[in-house]
């Protein structure tokens, strides 16, 4: 009973509420209209899958199975990419905070550090006038977490992959570093591999963030529409759209 009534419940917030409102709009207008009713009936088919885990999970799991956490990871340099950043935020020791992908890749990195004692390069800057500079506010972070100040670098000018890849190159080149261990969330590490290849860096995938398990299977569950289950479905689209321009114009 109680996942018949989380089933229901779904679809009496949005994006369920939407959902259900557009299919009473199609039948309504299937008496009068029928070609209409039958593209606005395609349309709200595509965005309820789009909302269920079913379909977000399996776009985003062909993404992130595309590498695998490696047990043992050797390099001279942990280079961690940036996902996003407030600006005006409170922290306990400043302002700004890494987005929650950003922030995961963060930790994932501190972590490497204790066990390697490799230094960290954090790339990303200041992508939008009201956002954050990322790697301003991941090197405070990380002094928080108790790493010290020359373990970290940073590359503070990147706005997309392509830059995070372009500037961290110079930087490694700079610095005589030339076995980076990359660690970004796992739907973004294709891109990211790509990216740096291009620039010439040679990378050891370090795969975090993962939105999907191992074992991902099929369940009723995965059925009922949600506002998160919307938001994978884009994330997983604008990779795959990424991945296509990088490869055409690479």
């Amino acid at each position: 009973m109680v996942y018949f009534i989380k089933f229901v419940y779904s679809f009496v917030l949005p994006p369920g509420l939407f959902i259900v409102l557009l299919l009473v709009l199609s039948i309504w207008l299937w008496r009068k209209v029928r070609r209409a009713s039958l593209l606005l009936a395609v349309l709200t088919i595509l965005f309820y899958l789009s909302s269920t885990m079913l379909v977000s999970g399996a776009l985003i799991g062909a993404l992130e199975r595309t590498y695998v956490q490696p047990s043992d990871p050797q390099g001279d340099v942990i280079v961690v990419l940036g996902g996003g950043a407030t600006r005006a935020t409170p922290d306990l020791d400043g302002q700004g905070n890494l987005s929650g992908g950003a922030a995961n890749r963060l930790l994932a990195a501190a972590r490497l550090h204790r066990e390697t004692g490799l230094p960290i390069l954090f790339s990303g800057g200041q992508v939008y006038s009201d956002s954050g500079n990322e790697a301003d506010i991941a090197r405070r972070q990380l002094i928080a977490l108790g790493i010290q100040e020359p373990s970290i670098l940073v590359e503070n000018r990147s706005l997309n992959t392509e830059q995070n890849a372009e500037y961290s190159a110079e930087l490694l080149k700079q610095k005589g570093l030339a076995r980076p261990i990359l660690v970004t969330s796992a739907f973004h590490m294709a891109r990211s591999v790509h990216e740096f290849r291009h620039f010439g860096v040679d990378v050891l995938p370090y795969p975090v963030d993962y939105r999907t398990d191992e074992d991902w299977s099929f369940s009723v569950s995965k059925l009922t529409p949600n506002a998160d289950a919307v938001s994978t479905t884009g994330t997983a689209l604008k990779e795959y759209l990424g991945l296509l321009a990088a490869n055409i114009l690479r």
